[in-house]
This record gives structure tokens, C-alpha cells and sequence, in this order.
């Protein structure tokens, strides 16, 4: 291959998935010159699995997301087609967003934002090389020989590293959704010592819509009253499309069975590992024997095509067996296949070969973001995408690193999770995941994250005035309630006759009302005759903060216990084989993943609360001398 140098640029961006756009927009909106590369830009922000935005849990990160300056969130609210809120019969930690979206609009919608975006450069190529100088990042090089020197690069490459197929004894060389696969890179990577191994993950076969019976399915519609995804969105659009529900049976389960040693997992065909709360429905099946149904869901893939998504029956099984089994469930004894399901193996990293900031530990300049480093689903794509980007231009203006806690985002908790716990499997983001998921509501993602959005020139001066006035009107709102007095009255005590409360005699607190079970804010508005008039988004927020007043209050306390363990920092140089009495395990776990403080210590699996007694000892003796 001849080579010849190109253009210089600030940070390269390999890959144009969700993490990909993230991190290329984040870079150049600081200020940075960015190119992103892309094997075809046809796939830039592809979804080859799911065409849907958001979810439990998910609906945070995109939320998130957009609170510091991403575009997911924006985008979303440009081009779906069904979105609901999931959750609302538990309590308001747990609401989530989630929307089904145009799948092709989406598409066009990022791209034509990559190709606007000042400081941006979008190309179709292949980078097969990384190039290091003195070990640091200096350059990529392209599958056409050209050399573009830069001095950062995000990894974003999805499931495209050294990407094979697997439908049934089927197997190729390729990437998601009919594209090519990258084989190059990962060589290179391993020569600069980056440690990697195989994941898999898969995606269910896509059908015609004219040969599907809605009759014999559930409908499922969206939410009438419709909350965006971005702060920003005043107006959102309507509803466009339903999904539907039905159930595989005892004759999909029959088939599945017959036909298990010719199912890749099962025969050992495949070797990389796959995600636990994503299985194929030969896993489902498998193990979990006693139960006679499992949910498949019928989902859009846009307004301008007859694909539908079959949620639920991810599968490599082989091509014929994949169709007979469809053919079981209710409404699809006729359908007609369009897309095979199918597994895809592919290479990624050891997250905790990287910093909080997703720069490698070892190799400075070089980032990872999203399926690269370990993680699966769009939006955590996207998270970390942002972060990544966020990064990498602060490190090309030499100033310090941008990171989320746990204690602050679901961003926080996925990154540490990765970074520090590490993963044997394509990890998803739970609400489960969050110690203080009550303080990192969906509702409240731009409170707690639009100001240092706009610290990082993320945030437009406008939108953050708006998002100032908003606060203010939630905190006089609030501060209200915990003081205005509500009189005993003929009114009143109808009111709370009528919600099952108890009546009172003597006036009470506005704010004590509303942290009765059975009551809230929105319910005792006709007794509050100077309510002022607030938009319904500040209003939920006033209600979720004066009725959780007190689990609030005590997860703030939890939160203050786990920033003194952050703020107790480790020395870089600290050579853990030297401190008497920790464990072995904990001084080979703590020599390798080189922890930054006391807090992300304490995570490491295999690093016990006595270890941690122990090192702090330690360090406090060192600081003594």
C-alpha cells in the first residue's frame, strides 16, 4: 500500500455509530478540528439492532446525554415515531423514556448534523493503523494509504473489529447489517499492548408488515401526554405509529428444541461472549424451561417502509428453522422474512485498561468509547461517546480531564462500572446499577448536569438562561410548599375524603400534605389559591422534591459518606507489593487496575473492606514520611 500524508487534525474519531457521533460533535464543538472516519457513511448512527431510543434506565443516559450538550436526545424527539414512559406504577427513579424511532430519518438527521458541524470533516475509509510516537497517539492510518496526523483518537468501532456473522453453521466475515467488517485494527492495537477479547451479541430477523394478522395481537400505543427526551424540545411531535404484543408457545418452544445442536451457542460454534439481559430466544428457552410464553414485540422500523422489528426473538439459529418458528406465534402464521436474525462476534477491549476519562491508562491521547470498551445499547454507545469526545479535546488544550461520579450520573455509574469493575460480558445499564438512583432521576437530569454542560461550551448561552429560569421557579416553588399553611376547611377535608386521606382540625403544612401516600402535588391544587402557574415539567419536579423529601435527604448523606473515599486519592507511583497485609489477590487486582483513589478501590472485585483499612493506613504513613 502506498502512503502520503494528509491533512493534520486535532482528534480523530474512528468509527460514525452512537458513540462515534457523540464524541466527534463534543470534540468539534470545543473547538477542536475533528475528522470521523466510517466504513461506508451510510451507516453513520445506524441501528442494526432495535430502532429505539431509550428504555429503562436507558432513558436516563439519553437524558443525561443531552443535559451536558449531546445530540441523541435532540435527534430522537426529531424522528420518532411512538414514544411512552415506562414505569409510571413505580416510583419516579425508575421512569423512563422510550421511543421507537424512524430508523432511516434518524440516520439522515445525525448525518446532516455531522456535515453542518463547524470543525468537523466526515470520511468514508477504513483506519487500519494507529500510529505512537514515544508512545503517545500521533496518527491514523487509512485503508488508502493516507496519514493524517493528530494528537487524539476516540475508538468508537462498534461491532465492526474483526466482525463474523453466524447464522446457523453459516459463518462470514462481515459487520452489522451487511456491512464490512474492520480486520486491520485490532492487530495494531494488540502490538501497542491494548488487551482484547470477544463479545457477541445478536439481532432478530425483520418481516414484512403485509403478512402479519394485528387482529390476533395486543396493541400497544403510545402516551397521549408526550415528554420529549430533550430539554430543549417545546413542542413534540405526535404519536405516529402503535407496536403490538403477542407470545411465542409451547410449538415455538418444540422447534427451538428440536433444532438445539444446530444452535451456534449450543454447539459451540460460537466463542465470543453474549449479553445476559439480551438473550436469544434459544437461551430464553433453554433456560428458562418452566415457563410457557415469552413476550414478542412487533415494532416499526419507520414511516416509509413495510419492515417490522421482532422484538424478543433475537436468534442464529439457521435460516429454516427461524422461519418455522415465527410461523408458530400468534399473527405470524404467514409472515414473510425479509432480514434473517443473526449473531455477530467481534473484538473488544479490558475497560479497566482506561481512566475515568476513557483515556488509556498506559497510552496517552488514545480514548475508547462505547461496544469498544466492553459495553452494549445505543444510548450507553452514546454516553460514553460524549465523555470520550468531551475528553479528548481537553486533553489536545492540555487541561484537565472531564469525569462523572457515581454520585452524579448514570454516566458516572456506567463509566466506573467499566473502568473499575470491568466486565465479562456486553454490559447494559439498570436502574439496579445506582446506589443513589433516587437523586439521578430522568426529570432532573439537566439540574444536576446543564451547568457543567455549559462549563464545557456544550451548552448554548440561551438555552442555559432558560434552564437558570427554570431552576429558579422549582426552588421558589418548593421552598413554598415547605412553608404556605392550609387551613382546616369544608373544602379541604371533602378533598381529602375524596383521596382516602385523613381529615384535619388544625392547619398543616402544604408540603406534609403532599408527602402523604395517597396524596401530591398536582391532586391539591384546588385548595392551593396561590399556586402559581408552572410548566408541567417544573411541577413534577416540585412534587418529586418536596415528597421524597426525606429519602432525598438521606441519600445526600449517603452521597457525602462516598466523596470523602473519592477525595482520598492514591499516589500514581504507589507499589502495592510493598504494603504489608494486603491480600495477594488485592495487590495483583490493585497493581492492575491502578485505581485513583479510595472510592474506585473499594469497587475492585476481589479488594475486601479490610484491604482498604490496610492501604489507607498505608498511604496516611507515606504522607507522614
Amino acid at each position: 500500500m502506498d502512503l502520503y500524508d494528509a491533512e493534520k487534525y486535532d482528534v480523530a474519531v474512528i468509527g460514525a455509530g452512537h458513540a462515534g457521533c457523540e464524541a466527534a460533535l463534543a470534540a468539534a464543538r470545543m473547538g477542536c478540528h475533528v475528522i470521523m472516519f466510517s466504513i461506508n457513511l451510510d451507516a453513520i448512527a445506524n441501528m442494526p439492532c432495535n430502532p429505539n431510543v431509550g428504555g429503562t434506565a436507558k432513558g436516563h443516559l439519553v437524558r443525561e446525554i443531552d443535559a451536558l450538550g449531546g445530540e441523541m436526545g435532540k435527534a430522537a424527539d426529531d424522528t420518532y415515531i411512538q414514544i411512552k414512559m415506562l414505569n409510571l406504577g413505580k416510583g419516579p427513579a425508575v421512569h423512563s423514556l422510550r421511543a421507537q424511532i424512524d430508523r432511516r430519518r434518524y440516520q439522515e438527521r445525525m448525518k446532516k448534523t455531522l456535515e453542518q458541524q463547524e470543525n468537523l470533516d466526515i470520511k468514508q475509509a477504513e483506519v487500519v493503523k494507529i500510529n505512537f510516537i514515544d508512545g503517545k497517539v500521533s496518527g491514523v492510518v487509512t485503508n488508502m494509504g493516507a496519514i493524517y496526523e493528530v494528537k487524539a483518537c476516540v475508538i468508537a468501532t462498534g461491532t465492526f473489529l474483526k466482525g463474523n456473522i453466524v447464522i446457523g453453521t453459516l459463518q462470514y466475515s462481515g459487520g452489522p447489517d451487511g456491512m464490512l467488517p474492520a480486520n486491520s485494527l485490532s492487530d495494531c492495537l494488540k502490538e501497542a499492548g491494548v488487551k482484547l477479547f470477544r463479545f457477541k451479541t445478536g439481532t432478530p430477523a425483520r418481516i414484512n408488515r403485509r403478512s402479519v394478522n394485528f387482529d390476533l395481537m395486543e396493541i400497544q400505543k403510545g402516551d397521549d401526554d408526550i415528554v420529549p427526551f430533550s430539554f430543549s424540545t417545546k413542542n413534540p411531535r405526535e404519536n405516529r405509529s402503535v407496536c403490538y404484543l403477542t407470545y411465542t408457545n409451547k410449538e415455538t418452544h418444540k422447534i427451538i428444541m428440536d433444532n438445539i445442536d444446530r444452535a451456534p451457542l449450543y454447539n459451540h460454534s460460537i466463542h465470543g461472549i453474549g449479553p445476559r439481559y439480551c438473550p436469544s430466544i434459544e437461551d430464553k428457552v433453554v433456560r428458562f424451561k418452566d415457563k410457557e410464553r415469552h413476550q414478542i414485540f412487533i415494532e416499526p422500523m419507520g414511516e416509509n417502509t413495510e419492515e417490522l422489528y421482532v422484538q424478543g426473538m433475537s436468534s442464529s439459529l439457521p435460516e429454516e428453522v427461524q422461519i418455522a418458528m415465527l410461523r408458530t406465534v400468534k399473527g405470524l402464521e404467514d409472515v414473510k422474512m425479509q432480514r434473517t436474525a443473526y449473531a455477530i462476534e467481534y473484538d473488544c477491549q479490558d475497560p479497566t485498561q482506561l481512566k475515568a476519562s476513557l483515556e488509556f491508562k498506559d497510552i496517552p491521547g488514545l480514548f475508547g468509547a462505547g461496544q469498544f470498551n466492553g459495553s452494549s445499547g445505543y444510548e450507553e454507545a452514546a454516553a460514553q461517546g460524549l465523555i470520550a469526545g468531551i475528553n479528548a479535546a481537553l486533553k489536545v488544550k492540555e487541561k484537565e480531564p472531564f469525569t462523572l461520579d457515581r454520585s452524579e450520573a448514570y454516566i458516572g455509574v456506567l463509566i466506573d462500572d467499566l473502568t473499575v469493575k470491568g466486565t465479562n460480558e456486553p454490559y447494559r445499564m439498570l436502574t439496579s446499577r445506582a446506589e443513589y438512583r433516587l437523586l439521578l432521576r430522568q426529570d432532573n437530569a439537566d439540574v444536576r448536569l446543564t451547568e457543567k454542560g455549559y462549563q464545557l461550551g456544550l451548552i448554548s448561552e440561551k438555552r442555559y438562561k432558560e434552564f437558570l429560569k427554570k431552576k429558579e421557579l422549582s426552588e421558589k416553588e418548593i421552598e413554598r410548599c415547605e412553608h404556605v399553611n392550609i387551613p382546616p376547611s369544608n373544602e379541604v377535608n371533602e378533598l381529602l375524603t375524596s383521596a382516602q386521606s385523613t381529615n384535619i382540625s388544625t392547619g398543616i403544612k402544604l408540603g406534609e400534605l403532599i408527602r402523604r401516600p395517597e396524596l401530591n402535588y398536582f391532586m391539591l391544587a384546588p385548595i392551593d389559591k396561590d399556586r402559581p402557574e408552572l410548566d408541567k415539567d417544573v411541577a413534577q419536579e416540585v412534587n418529586i422534591a418536596v415528597k421524597y423529601e426525606g429519602y432525598i435527604k438521606m441519600q445526600i448523606e449517603q452521597v457525602k459518606a462516598f466523596k470523602k473515599l473519592e477525595q482520598k486519592l492514591i499516589p500514581d507511583n504507589l507499589d502495592y507489593s510493598l504494603v504489608a497485609g494486603l491480600k495477594k489477590e488485592a495487590k495483583e487486582k490493585l497493581a492492575k487496575q491502578k485505581p485513583q483513589n479510595i472510592g474506585q478501590a473499594s469497587r475492585i472485585s476481589g479488594v475486601s473492606p479490610a484491604d482498604i483499612t490496610v492501604l489507607l493506613i498505608y498511604i496516611e504513613q507515606m504522607k507522614r514520611g
